[in-house]
């Protein structure tokens, strides 16, 4: 036990539903956390839809690398501000930049997890780092290459959304209570992050994607929920026709929209993944270099790859096929917090 918080900062929105469990543990210990997030992608309205005391600080600098960069500067005093403030034992994240910086020049000793190699400023964040945290498949070279020695590094077994769905109870009547349409084939839909800085290539396929759909939901043979990442996508999105696709009521617990689909198909990664846990048929079209844990799934059968407009063409949306319970355990959720405290502690 610590008597100062765990501060956790949720830079992106996939972090809250990785966090919440995290929160709920530490809090069973009768440790106190801080919580900071960035406001960016549903992360502050998600937070709050799933009952976390956040405060916001800063923004998403937008698509440019000079603003990127700006707003990484600005949002590292920002966080130094808020750290002072809160004089917090340890700082952990899924990877924010501006908390590795910061806790690192406060000499705040700083968690990180991780689970894409190819993510250039793991070099950043990784470095920063006392304690850095990735699956087990995360390439050891690689790990080495980004700052990340052995020494330094715990790599357990698993996906690091069998941590975010630690203890998640489905609910059947989710998606039926949040107004879609279950006796058609439930698709569940996730742009491209197309503001991150792993993110700098097109992606036209995902437009084919969206034109098929949109023939489908037409014709009402498929019920389609399209979460953009951001306001400014919802807008192109809507300017290039999808607007119908595009899900406009209030934010979705994901992890309930995700076990109560019949079928996930992002161009991003955290999605698909925790599909693949829920047994929910899973589909990636995601245009750039395939993470280690996402050639796993696809080895193992739990991932579909969509790489050309053949596979888009090919793609058979149906009612899933019903599969025993996920085992959800919070085995890996608890030796999490285990190294977490055990950085605080040192």
């Amino acid at each position: 036990m610590t008597s100062r918080p765990v501060w956790i900062d949720l830079a992106n929105s996939p972090h809250v539903l990785f966090f919440q469990p995290v929160i709920a543990e530490l809090h069973r210990r009768q440790v106190e956390t801080v919580v900071s997030a960035r406001d960016f992608a549903q992360t502050v309205e998600l937070s709050r839809l799933l009952g976390l005391q956040v405060e916001v600080v800063g923004e998403h600098g937008g698509a440019g690398l000079v603003r990127k960069a700006g707003n990484l500067a600005g949002r590292v005093r920002a966080l130094r501000a808020f750290a002072r403030a809160k004089a917090p034992v340890v700082a952990v994240s899924h990877n924010s930049y501006a908390q590795a910086v910061a806790g690192r020049t406060l000499r705040i000793p700083v968690v990180t997890a991780m689970d894409y190699e190819f993510q250039p400023a793991n070099h950043l964040a990784f470095r920063c780092a006392k304690l850095v945290v990735v699956p087990d498949v995360f390439p050891l070279d690689i790990l080495k290459r980004e700052g990340a020695p052995p020494r330094k590094t715990w790599r357990y077994p698993g996906l690091k959304e069998e941590i975010a769905l630690a203890g998640f109870q489905p609910d059947s009547g989710y998606l039926a209570a949040a107004g879609i349409d279950v006796v058609r084939p439930v698709v569940v839909v996730r742009p491209p992050a197309d503001m991150a800085l792993y993110h700098r290539f097109e992606n036209p396929l995902f437009s084919e994607l969206l034109e098929q759909l949109e023939r489908l939901r037409r014709d009402r043979l498929v019920s389609v929920a399209l979460l953009p990442r951001t306001a400014q996508q919802a807008a192109s999105l809507a300017a290039e026709g999808f607007g119908e696709l595009v899900w406009k009521d209030k934010p979705l617990d994901g992890r309930q929209l995700i076990s109560g689909a019949d079928a996930v198909i992002s161009a991003g990664g955290s999605m698909n993944r925790e599909a693949a846990v829920l047994h929910t048929p899973a589909y990636s079209i995601y245009a750039g270099k395939l993470a280690a844990v996402d050639r796993a799934l696809v080895a193992e059968g739990r991932l579909t790859l969509l790489r050309s407009s053949e596979d888009v063409k090919a793609l058979t949306l149906g009612k899933k096929v019903a599969a025993p319970p996920p085992r959800l355990g919070d085995g890996l959720l608890k030796q999490f917090v285990d190294k977490v405290l055990e950085v605080a502690r040192a």
